[in-house]
């Protein structure tokens, strides 16, 4: 049986919030999702689902937080470019 990774995507997940964004919370989601499948096929230590699972959580909700983010700047930006272009014309 192979041992888990529970700590390393746990340590992933908790720097994806902290700031690592992308970077770490992709590599997270990605790696507990699949070492969750081999828990259940009984292929990999079943010991560490907790923290694999906690810590995929924690790369879902940085990837969204991250998106999420984007998204506002992206529109605050469009709304600050258009308030000035249009503040030039007049």
């Amino acid at each position: 049986m192979v041992p888990h990774r529970g700590t390393l995507i746990l340590v992933l997940g908790i720097l994806s919030i902290v700031g690592c964004g992308f970077f770490t919370g992709i590599p997270a989601a990605i790696m507990g999702g699949g070492d969750l499948k081999k828990m259940d096929a009984g292929q990999m230590d079943p010991e560490g689902r907790q923290l694999t699972n906690i810590g995929r959580i924690l790369g879902i909700v940085s990837i969204v937080l991250t998106l999420v983010g984007c998204l506002i700047y992206a529109v605050l930006g469009g709304i600050f470019v258009a308030a000035g272009v249009e503040g030039a014309a007049n």
